[in-house]
């Protein structure tokens, strides 16, 4: 029979990062998921000594090695102040240059053990198939299935040489879903042949390249699993496809069970116990621990949870805790790595409609967010303005062009593709202020650039003849490397 401290261990809670507050209000869920013996934390935001101190304490008051997790898709910076930002992957696999993908991957790799993360949630598999997908866009690394899966092997090649366990997500794929699954639970219509052919492909090809661990995905697949449950609490589509079909014996991990598309009409705690049945080994963010610990125990007594089903997730949980916990072997980041970081976000920017004019004295930098209804985590809007200042170039926030300046109104589009925003076009009302403020300069005969900070297929919707650059994300350091190009502007 399994312990209530053995089952806390198939576990792996949230701790967020609060401005101005630091981990502080986290203090009381941390010091209780230790004393349940959790078998892991996954980070969401901080500064990274403060990411660091804490995965240390972490470590040294658990009494089983932890996994310490983090989503870093785009860097060790898209989480962590301090760290290093990258591009989002579908911009750098836009260059065509695979090594820089590895090179990505290793300096996120490195950057993350030196704050004692040992778990990269990335890269991400699902194949970028449908434009109304409504939250894949640049996190995919591409819509061909075989070229795909050679960039996956290449990048969880360079991560896990580095000492962190890589994460393939969303099993067996994400990418024809058109409803957002932290919303609902959305419904795949193909058939197995077509799923497997395609959509698993980039995921055998990680299997192949010895990835540690797999993400489920929160969606149904009517010809995988004829009950419609999502991946992540399917037998059919967890243990016949992925474990005895594709000989897949590594860690499997749940996506957030907070999201509703994992749900399927129950509780958070009775998600988790489907989920370790279905043959998930761990779950990310599993709700108020002592409650799913209560479901835990209640479904090993009524023989819902078998007790050799728990003992190998527990196997497999340690084998790759016990993987990641060398402390000190790893090659930490080099000030050249970090230097390439960068150069790396002003290599992947795209201009089109261009030359981009150049700057005048004085520059007015007017935001259009088609994000602003959208609870998300970003450096906020102000990071392209901050860069030219920087620069010491007169930068100034501006709600529309006056006579101050006589050069470009630089007009910042924030769009992207982002959990909960469910839309896969611009707002006709972010149409129109663009429309509103590139009239406007050119009543006062001046120039407009947009600078595209998100996906450049939002850019792409507005149907304005004027120099555009693509910036592929809001994220500081493509604001920054936005800004850069600005000044490279020649007069």
């Amino acid at each position: 029979m399994s312990t209530r401290r053995e089952l806390a261990q198939l576990l792996i809670p949230v701790i967020r990062w609060t401005t101005g507050r630091g981990f502080a209000d986290e203090r009381p869920r941390i010091d209780a998921a230790l004393e349940l013996g959790v078998g892991g934390f996954q980070f969401i935001g901080g500064e990274q000594d403060a990411v660091r101190s804490l995965a240390k304490e972490l470590q040294l008051k658990s009494k089983h090695p932890l996994l310490i997790a983090a989503e870093l898709e785009r860097g060790a910076g898209q989480q962590f102040a301090g760290a290093t930002g990258l591009p989002p992957a579908a911009a750098i696999v836009a260059m065509g240059d695979l090594e820089s993908l590895r090179r990505a991957a290793r300096l996120t790799a490195r950057e993350a053990r030196t704050m004692g993360v040992n778990w990269n949630l990335a890269p991400v598999c699902d194949l970028d198939l449908l434009a109304t997908n409504p939250t894949l866009g640049t996190r995919s690394l591409g819509s061909e299935h075989r070229k795909v899966g050679a960039l996956i092997t290449a990048w969880i090649e360079a991560c896990q040489a580095e000492g962190v366990l890589a994460c393939a997500k969303h099993f067996p794929g994400a990418g024809r879903a058109i409803e957002d699954s932290t919303l609902t639970m959305p419904v795949v219509e193909l058939s197995a042949d077509q799923l497997k052919e395609h959509d698993v492909h980039p995921f055998r090809a990680a299997i192949t390249a010895g990835v540690a661990s797999m993400m489920t995905s929160h969606v149904a697949y009517s010809s995988l699993d004829s009950s419609r449950a999502p991946a992540t609490l399917s037998r059919e589509i967890l243990q016949w496809l992925l474990r005895q079909q594709l000989k897949f014996d590594n860690l499997i991990v749940s996506d957030s069970l907070t999201k509703l598309g994992a749900q399927h009409g129950h509780d958070i705690a009775h998600a988790a116990v489907l989920a370790l049945r279905a043959g998930c080994d761990v779950v990310l963010d599993p709700g108020e621990l002592e409650s799913t610990l209560d479901a835990l125990e209640r479904g090993v007594l009524d023989g819902t949870l078998e007790p050799e089903r728990i003992k190998q997730a527990m196997r497999r949980r340690l084998k790759w805790a016990q993987w990641a916990s060398p402390p000190n072997e790893w090659r930490r980041p080099s000030g050249a790595d970090t230097a390439w970081g960068a150069l790396l976000a002003d290599r992947v920017l795209k201009v089109s409609n261009g030359p981009i004019p150049p700057l005048g004295v004085v520059t007015e930098v007017a935001i259009v967010d088609d994000d602003v209804a959208v609870a998300i985590t970003r450096a906020g809007t102000s990071a392209l303005t901050d860069a030219l200042r920087a620069s010491g170039h007169d930068a100034r926030p501006a709600t529309q062009p006056t006579v101050a300046s006589g050069g470009p109104l630089v007009i910042a589009l924030f769009a992207d593709y982002l959990s909960t925003k469910v839309r896969t076009s611009l707002l006709p009302s972010s149409i129109e202020h663009v429309r509103v403020l590139i009239d406007q300069a050119r009543a006062l005969q001046r120039d407009s650039i947009v600078i595209g900070l998100g996906d450049p297929r939002f850019a792409a919707q507005l149907p304005f003849e004027v120099p555009t650059v693509a910036a592929w994300s809001g994220d500081r350091v493509m604001q920054q490397a936005a800004a850069r190009a600005l000044l490279r502007a020649k007069k």
